[in-house]
């Protein structure tokens, strides 16, 4: 059975970085990974690549990653950083002529389609638009994409339900405030836990560092990712120095493999 591998597309926040007029000294930064997209990643085994989320800067990041094929996009929410690029999805359409499977909760179907509605309502298609399949899903309902069972798994995003998604031994979960008590079963013996790190100061709807931090301690995975990363956690060589061995800061563009 293939290996999955998880492709950071995009680690920051709803701005990125740096941020427009900054004058920040992480915006200002010359490193590669102080430099961040917006929140988006990418799960691939064999001949599949499955995209979760398609923010603002989806086509820069596809065309970064050299992605020639898209076998889906599976949505976390609704929010504008994590749908808007799905205009974007034309092109692997047209090289391909497949509709193209979508997959979020229901609430996350009716957003898209509010914002979408020339691209997902069949009364109001516009010619050029991509051919797209809209399947339903609901928390620990188990989907099958390709060879693989994908889990989708609530999460709090202050009080909005949003998902993460478990396949194999890897969580991913960005945009997290919460975990509720029934979905704890889901994080245990990870390889990989990707999990949201916003800055150190408290945030009403994101993990703080220091809350990321104790959620990974409480559920304990091999490896950890921090991910949707504001300019005001640090610079990225500072904050990667200070964190406990098996946590690691991700940046755009890192690969990992089960």
């Amino acid at each position: 059975m293939s290996k999955v591998k998880l492709t950071f597309l995009g680690t920051g926040t709803s701005q990125g970085i740096p941020i427009i007029g900054s004058d920040h000294p992480v915006c200002l930064s010359t490193n590669s990974k102080d430099k961040r997209l917006r929140t988006s990643a990418m799960l691939s085994w064999g001949d599949y690549n499955f995209v979760i989320d398609t923010g603002p800067d989806f086509r820069q990041q596809m065309l970064r990653e050299n992605v020639s094929k898209l076998s889906g996009v599976l949505y976390t929410h609704e929010h504008t950083d994590h749908i808007i690029g799905l205009d974007d999805i034309r092109p692997f359409f047209y090289r391909d002529r497949v509709d193209i499977p979508i997959y979020a909760e229901d609430r996350v179907l009716e957003a898209l389609v509010k914002r979408f509605q020339y691209i997902l309502e069949s009364d109001s298609l516009y010619p050029g638009t991509p051919n797209v399949v809209r399947n339903v899903i609901q928390e620990e309902e188990k989907i099958y994409l390709g060879e693989k069972e994908i889990i989708p798994i609530r999460v709090m995003h202050g009080k909005l339900p949003i998902v993460g998604y478990k396949v194999e031994n890897l969580m991913y979960c960005t945009d997290v405030k919460t975990v509720p008590e029934t979905s704890m079963k889901y994080f245990e013996n990870l390889e990989v836990l990707v999990i949201n790190a916003l800055r150190t100061e408290q945030h009403y709807t994101h993990f703080t560092l220091e809350e990321a931090l104790q959620f990974i301690k409480e559920v304990k995975p091999k490896k950890a990712y921090l991910t949707h990363i504001s300019h005001l956690l640090g610079f990225h060589d500072e904050v990667e120095a200070e964190l406990p061995d098996n946590v690691y800061l991700a940046y755009d563009g890192l690969k990992i493999e089960l």
